[in-house]
């Protein structure tokens, strides 16, 4: 084997002795007086040894030259020459290489060297110098429990029978032989006794076999090399991130108690955790392919591998590919190889085994470049990565089997010969010529094969090369390290890297459904990885939606938020003046156009306007959210989940009366706590009801019989029950019902009603929570009726939390979607704007906070006018979720605003009068007072005002710049033309670079009332300063619920005013900006869980009806396609 050269520490022969040493110069570093006068250590303790001098061994030293110790401290630096004794270096090597022998002086002072027995092979490692964490015990140190490599210095390599020569008492003992006889290995090795610490086991035999072998050292040199540096890089990673545990899992079929303990001594060292899958021998191929998909799943895991025994199926390509690539740490996987052999070698995990015998090879000075290669016995994976590899370097490779014909003439032709899998009897060595190098890869701790029995060297001068197992094994804790490394890179913010949707528009604009089908989304797997989320982080439905898991608040919790925008609008028509349109043209323009990151975080429609009068929530022209018949129908069915709690609570209520009605309190609470195998317990939320009665009691039989009629019984006032059962249908015949007339109901029949799915109570709790723990909480809270005694009954009284949190867990998760120029999307929760506080959930718009970065802007939409939607954005939204709005739009039409002004009344179905399709600059004046209201609510909040005028193609220019003018004049930050609905994000641009200018602007952000004001001051703040109210006047039946809702303790929640949209007064009819009026409040009910009290103006009606002719008229499926027609 030729000589290997290792950098700054490499050797050079000192004519004067024939020995070889480091360059010229004295032969220790600091002289042979230097090396008398080394420090000592304070008394009892060992002082570190002089160097070693050798005997008359022939291939040695002459005698009195010490092999000196040098090189850097961290890693290895070695020179291999010819000859046992030719090795200059400095190691950490492991302290228990050799046994160790202490010699002590007079005086208490000694000296500690590690030896090597008379038996040992030549070459053998001799460690002589004690660690620094030895103890002395009567005279003799013990290496103490630590580290595997404990930082003893490789003094030299140990000849058998030579003698040594030392100063005092090692003189005395010049010309004896070591006598300790060490174990025997397997081909007549001889193995050094390690110490023992007490209560450790033993060192691995294994590792101290192979280092003191003079043909593995090479070997082990680059082991130690390798797992260095996987220390150093764990650590480094370890000390910004403490909590970071890399982990590898190995899913092993059969037992093998050695190959475990090699794994966990290997892991150990590294500073990894491991963890052992132990599978029957005999597991067949889908046994071993379920446990890969776990692991897979799991992402405490960052590397995985397989030990399974040859005579399974286990390798094979289906077994193989299960292995999720980023955890494929033995680069087994297709996806992996592909990227090597593509070149992309950096994105994937490279075979440890073929890289180790590159490094040998490397390191053994060997030029590839032109080499004949043979690899003969591989397979799969290891073949091509063995093959690629080495044409990289230039080789000239062929791959064979051993079965193959002329292999003779293959291995006689071969310079160098990779092993691939052991060599049969039939074939022998004298086939491969003399001189050849050969590097055996069978001996495989990667697929658990411990094959000790390697070729052996040719009399004729075939090169054996160094075992690659051991490297290989510290190569794949590398990759580990690396893997852990990648996934902590991933859970940083990245940088998007968006490919957007090309458009190309049509005149005249075709209808929304057509221009939705027209354009192929994005594999919504593709558009996640583009805005930085993790596989982990979504669940795919279908192709194009995805729910977003809340796991990324968490990993991105460091990062600084976007630009918060809010669009809403001036007080509508009946049809609407096109939020959500502008709302997705901004965030297209952005991305698209500006390459600014941005969200649009879009509410979801119910589906009783989509087939009733209104249609659907998309936007429109190209400006829309696809596929567009997924946004507007069931989507990923939170509605649902929200209809189907909703009415399990609303079930529960009436059940509750029932039974407490026709049982004794005995009978009702053997019920509510019954006895199960003779073992009766109370569960967790029937605890939670005892604490809150004050009953610190849990064995269900010491409870008194008044504690027990408390406990059981929540005598719920029917007249009081607030909570109503919902349906996501408009169904103007279920606006009140009765409901018990079954005699099976025992005569508890009452009047109740239907409300439409999205103006439940759990549909705002779902808008308003930050967590899936907050969720719980809120829906416990819910209050759904009062008790005789006045006092309010909730959900947690119920018993009900729990399960109604088992519905929404997977609502709670942001629903993820894509606009037609592929700029990403939130979908999630719908609550009524009327009723409820009309904003999408604070989950999205965090979340994409967190993605669109600092400099990235997230846009949401409340709904109606700014009177009502912007308004509860500001005190409700933005109380609950702590967010600052930098820049409110506001949506105006010149429709909207000759509406205003005078113009003819705006009915949904009919066709819209002269006055709004000709140019009419008097009205558009008039109107524009709505307008100026509007920018002032908002000023009220201290937020800047950018006016965003939605254009139709009937609007003149002359409109269009008189809006623009009176708006700026109005106070607005800026007004600005917008054209996306003919022409897609490219028609805001102007919008958005105004935006993004006022977002600049320093934000004085407040709100409108202290939320300790009483209800009714409260309620009065917001009728004057935003509707321009005289005063309010409360109804009886109102006082009487403020009264209850400050004596429960509800006083200080925010409020939600329950009015209609299409003025700022109580009154549909009354536009443009009435004044002078008293605000009517009729009622005031409380929505305890989502956490605001809402006040009903004048009659409102919380379950929409159908008109003559609805839009499912048009609605139909082409069986052929399974297309949907007919949405808008």
């Amino acid at each position: 084997m030729q000589g290997f050269g290792a950098g700054p520490a490499s050797l050079t022969r000192r004519p004067r002795s024939g020995a070889w040493g480091r360059g010229p110069g004295p032969r220790h570093p600091g002289g042979k007086e230097a090396a008398r006068r080394e420090p000592g250590k304070t008394r009892g303790r060992p002082a570190p040894p002089p160097p070693p001098t050798w005997g008359d061994d022939p291939g040695s030293p002459s005698r009195g030259d010490p092999l000196c110790l040098d090189g850097p401290s961290r890693g290895i630096t070695l020179s291999h020459l010819p000859g046992p004794t030719s090795l200059d270096a400095r190691a950490t090597f492991p302290s228990f290489l050799g046994q160790l022998k202490w010699s002590r002086r007079p005086g208490g002072r000694g000296s500690g060297r590690l030896v090597s027995s008379r038996g040992a092979r030549r070459g053998s490692a001799l460690v002589s110098e004690v660690p620094r964490d030895a103890r002395v015990t009567g005279g003799r140190p013990e290496a103490s429990p630590g580290p595997l490599w404990s930082g003893a210095r490789f003094r030299g390599v140990c000849t058998p029978g030579i003698k040594t020569a030392r100063s005092g008492e090692a003189k005395r003992r010049r010309g004896r032989r070591c006598r300790e006889r060490p174990p025997r290995l397997p081909g007549n090795r001889c193995l050094v006794q390690p110490p023992r610490a007490q209560g450790r086991p033993p060192p691995l035999l294994l590792f101290t076999m192979w280092l003191l072998m003079p043909k593995y050292l090479l070997t082990g040199i680059l082991f130690l090399e390798v797992i260095q540096n996987s220390k150093e890089v764990l650590t480094l990673l370890q000390e910004k991130n403490p909590t970071f545990q890399p982990v590898l899992a190995i899913i092993q079929a059969g037992e093998d108690n050695l190959r475990q303990k090699i794994n966990q001594n290997l892991a150990e060292e590294a500073g990894l955790s491991i963890t052992h899958l132990s599978l029957p021998p005999e597991s067949s191929e889908d046994e071993i392919i379920d446990e890969i998909l776990k692991v897979n799943e799991d992402i405490r895991v960052h590397g995985l591998a397989l030990h399974v025994s040859d005579n399974t199926n286990a390798f094979s390509s289906k077994v193989l590919n299960a292995l999720k690539p980023e955890k494929d740490v033995d680069g087994v996987t297709d996806i992996n190889l592909g990227k090597l052999v593509r070149g992309d070698a950096h994105e994937c995990f490279i075979s440890p085994v073929a890289r180790a015998v590159i490094e040998l090879l490397e390191k053994s000075g060997i030029n590839l470049n032109g080499k004949k290669i043979l690899v003969v016995g591989a397979q799969g994976s290891l073949e091509g990565a063995v093959q690629c590899l080495l044409q990289r370097k230039g080789a000239m490779t062929m791959s064979c089997q051993w079965e193959t014909p002329q292999l003779q003439s293959k291995l006689h032709e071969a310079e160098i010969v990779v092993l691939g899998s052991p060599k049969p009897e039939d074939i022998p060595l004298s086939w491969i010529q003399p001189g050849t190098t050969v590097l055996n890869c069978s001996h495989d701790f990667l697929s658990g094969k411990l094959e000790c029995e390697s070729p052996k060297v040719h009399p004729s001068g075939l090169i054996v090369e160094d075992d690659v197992s051991l490297l290989a094994s510290a190569l794949r804790i590398q990759n580990v390290v690396s893997s852990g490394r990648r996934w902590l890179r991933e859970q940083q913010y990245t940088r998007w890297r968006l490919r957007c949707l090309k458009l190309q528009p049509l005149s005249p604009v075709p209808s929304d459904i057509e221009i939705s089908r027209g354009q192929t989304p994005k594999a919504v797997e593709v558009l996640a990885k583009e805005i930085g989320l993790l596989a982990d982080e979504i669940e795919i439905y279908g192709k194009s939606k995805a729910k977003v898991r809340l796991s990324v608040l968490e990993r991105l919790k460091d990062q600084a938020d976007g630009k918060y925008v809010l669009v809403a609008g001036i007080t509508p028509t009946p049809l609407g003046e096109g939020k959500s349109t502008v709302t997705i043209g901004l965030v297209q323009a952005l991305t698209a156009h500006l390459s600014v990151n941005s969200f649009a975080c879009l509410r979801q429609p119910s589906q009783g306007p989509t087939f009733g009068v209104k249609g659907g929530a998309a936007g429109g022209g190209y400006a829309q959210v696809i596929p567009m018949e997924e946004f507007n129908l069931h989507l990923t069915g939170d509605i649902h989940a929200i209809t189907a709690a909703n009415n399990l609570l609303a079930a529960a209520v009436d059940t509750r009366i029932l039974h407490e009605s026709t049982q004794t309190d005995k009978a009702l609470y053997s019920r509510l706590v019954p006895s199960v195998n003779g073992v009766r317990a109370f569960s967790e939320i029937q605890l939670a009801r005892l604490k809150k009665l004050g009953i610190l009691k849990t064995d269900p039989n010491t409870l008194t019989e008044e504690e027990v009629s408390r406990f059981a019984r929540l005598n719920i006032d029917p007249e009081t029950i607030t909570w109503q059962r919902v349906l996501d249908t408009n169904d103007r015949f279920l606006r009140k019902i009765t409901i018990g007339q079954a005699s099976t109901e025992k005569g508890l029949s009452r009047q109740a009603q239907f409300d439409i799915a999205v103006a439940s109570e759990i549909m705002a709790v779902l808008a308003l929570t930050d967590s899936l723990s907050d969720m719980k909480e809120r829906l416990g809270r819910m209050v759904v009726a009062s008790a005789k005694n006045g006092q309010p009954v909730t959900a947690d009284d119920l018993g009900v939390t729990g399960a109604l949190t088992v519905l929404m867990k997977d609502a709670i998760k942001p629903n993820l979607m894509q606009t037609l120029e592929g700029t990403p999307v939130f979908v999630h929760a719908g609550p009524f704007a009327n009723i409820a506080h009309g904003n999408s959930s604070v989950l999205a718009d965090k979340i994409a906070l967190k993605l669109v970065g600092e400099e990235g802007f997230v846009v949401t939409e409340a709904g109606f006018g700014a009177d009502i939607g912007m308004e509860k954005f500001f005190n409700i939204k933005c109380r609950a979720s702590g967010l600052v709005p930098n820049v409110v739009v506001l949506v105006a039409t010149v429709r909207a605003l000759k509406m205003h002004g005078g113009g003819p009344s705006v009915t949904a179905g009919v066709p819209l009068k002269k006055e709004y399709t000709e140019e009419n600059i008097q009205l558009v004046a008039d109107g524009c007072c709505n307008l100026q209201k509007q920018i002032q609510i908002a000023q009220l909040f201290g937020v800047p005002v950018v006016v965003a005028l939605n254009v139709f193609k009937t609007d003149t220019r002359a409109e269009i710049d008189l809006v623009c003018e009176l708006a700026k004049r109005a106070g607005a930050f800026d007004a600005v033309p917008c054209y996306h609905w003919s022409v897609g994000g490219k028609g805001s641009v102007d919008l958005a670079r105004a935006v993004r200018e006022a977002a600049n602007k320093r934000s004085r952000f407040q709100f409108l009332y202290d939320v300790q004001l009483p209800i009714v001051e409260k309620i009065r703040t917001i009728a004057q300063a935003v509707y321009g109210a005289k005063d309010i006047e409360l109804s009886p039946e109102a006082q009487s619920k403020v009264d209850r809702y400050t004596q429960q303790g509800f006083g200080n929640l925010p409020i939600c005013m329950a009015k209609t949209h299409l003025s700022l007064s109580h009154q549909p009819d009354k536009k443009g900006v009435p004044r002078g009026f008293i605000l009517p409040i009729s009622d005031v009910r409380a929505s305890i869980g989502a956490g605001f009290i809402y006040p009903l103006v004048g009659t409102m009606s919380t379950m929409p009806g159908l008109p003559t002719r609805p839009c499912f008229y048009d609605i139909d499926l082409d069986t052929e396609t399974e297309q949907v027609q007919g949405l808008f």
